[in-house]
């Protein structure tokens, strides 16, 4: 659990903990997707299985998990902790040395008494130890497993107790008085407070718009007033703001298509809805070109993603000491920064996308945290993107784990600021995020916080319209 692997993972650390404890109780009749749904996952008691997948993604998610660890830095361990497919009782299995298991197929969990004996042909990985030795080797690893599934246990029942009261909204919100970052868990204790009160915020996903041709070729259009999906583009408008104008102008009949989103942004609405719903709240989930004034007035707002594809990103982030800037409007692939207008100590003026100098596969992604007050008294919002779509992934897995929020409490901390008591604090924290084949979220650190002071935390301005670039 305090793996790298697992760090910034806390729905599938309260899964794995929930299964451990009731695998080493003796309990595998209790491992069933509605109780597993309400008691590890947050449900409501209403919750059906067969409408709501969220046990069985969850816990592939968990498989996908551990093998991840078991692949690096779990590679050594004397134990392979696995959920076979199908079931969701625990299998622990001894490893040889230095070598995992195949992942894919299913291991069968045996109990092994004292007189138990390795047949001949027994082998592991390959390699043939005789009974004694093997049944020394499992008693040692039994006492191993034993002390390590305890401490999940523990860890279990105690996450539960202080983050599980109830079901509902009403349970939930008895906790506004906690102040940031005391709760048993920081990182509902910190939405709790951002939300105050609001149990039903809004979360926006950017919506770029880009022009469809007949072969279902995408071209970025950035800028300009556009229409409905599917309507058709007039041409002097598609040379006039396309990136590409030229190549544009050879691409016969357009259509504006605005059904497109990173899969960064997909991954932090998941991760955003699951931490929601286990506080009992149920987010209203839109596109930022539907995000209306009265969204802005009724709810908090959390949004995804940069300015360069998130509209409401654009007109709304306007205040803080980080920008999101692309020196470049008709290119992007990765040249767009971040830029510090105010460095401090070791903190550098610009931050960008890090590409590995022999293959160019991205390596490194710069993201913002940005909490700012609303259009009305009350309300807030958060802005969480990155450079890159991995990049919002990457820091919404920070912003949603106990690591993170208690990483951005002690820099708050370090500044000055005084404890919330209840109050949103606001803030930019810029947050680094280390990737794997360019795609796949490594882990999130944090970089550096700035305040936002209220004296410059202007409000920002009401936009007249949700489709104002339509």
């Amino acid at each position: 659990m305090q793996s790298a692997t697992f760090r910034n993972a806390s729905t599938l650390q309260q899964l794995f903990q929930f299964l451990a404890a009731k695998t080493i109780a003796g309990e595998p009749d209790t491992l069933k997707e509605y109780t597993i749904g309400v008691e590890a996952l947050g449900r409501r008691q209403d919750f059906d299985p067969k409408a709501d997948p969220i046990v069985r993604v969850q816990s592939h998610r968990l498989r996908v998990k551990l093998k991840e660890y078991y692949d690096v830095e779990g590679s050594h361990d004397p134990i392979v902790v696995q959920i076979p497919k199908g079931h969701y009782v625990l299998s622990f299995e001894a490893a040889s040395t230095g070598i995992i298991p195949d992942q894919s197929s299913v291991l069968e969990s045996k109990a092994l008494d004292s007189t138990s004996r390795v047949s001949k042909d027994s082998k592991v990985e390959g390699r043939v130890l005789d009974g004694r030795r093997f049944r020394l080797l499992f008693s040692r690893l039994v006492l191993i497993a034993a002390g390590v599934m305890l401490v999940f246990a523990v860890g279990w029942v105690v996450g539960n107790r202080q983050t599980r009261t109830g079901t509902g909204a009403e349970t939930f919100f008895s906790s506004l008085g906690l102040a940031f970052g005391k709760s048993p868990d920081p990182a509902m204790a910190f939405w709790t407070t951002f939300l105050g009160g609001d149990s039903s915020p809004v979360i926006a996903y950017p919506d770029a718009v880009f022009l469809l041709d007949d072969s279902n070729d995408l071209f970025r259009f950035r800028q300009g007033a556009s229409d409905g999906r599917g309507s058709l583009v007039e041409p002097h408008l598609a040379k006039q703001f396309a990136s590409n104008p030229d190549l544009v102008a050879k691409a016969g009949q357009l259509y504006y298509e605005n059904g497109y989103t990173g899969t960064g942004e997909l991954e932090s609405v998941g991760m955003l809805a699951g931490l929601l719903g286990r506080m009992g709240v149920k987010p209203i989930i839109k596109s930022s070109r539907d995000v209306t004034p009265d969204d802005l007035k009724q709810h908090n707002v959390i949004l995804l993603g940069s300015p360069f594809q998130n509209v409401a990103v654009a007109q709304l982030l306007t205040t803080g000491d980080f920008r999101f800037e692309n020196p470049d409007s008709r290119h992007e692939q990765w040249r767009a920064q971040i830029v510090n207008a105010h460095p401090k100590g070791n903190e550098a003026p610009v931050y960008h996308t890090e590409r590995d100098p022999t293959t160019q596969v991205l390596k490194t992604d710069y993201s913002l945290i940005s909490v700012v007050p609303g259009v009305v008294s009350g309300r807030y919002i958060a802005v969480m993107g990155g450079l890159d779509t991995e990049g919002t992934e990457g820091v919404t897995m920070f912003a949603t784990s106990k690591q993170g929020i208690e990483e951005i409490e002690r820099a708050l901390a370090s500044l000055g600021e005084p404890e919330t008591r209840g109050e949103t604090p606001t803030f930019q924290a810029l947050v680094r995020v280390r990737l794997a084949k360019g795609y796949q979220v490594l882990d999130a650190g944090l970089v550096t916080v700035h305040a936002i002071h209220s004296a410059s935390a202007t409000r920002p301005a009401n936009p007249a319209s949700s489709r104002a670039t339509h």
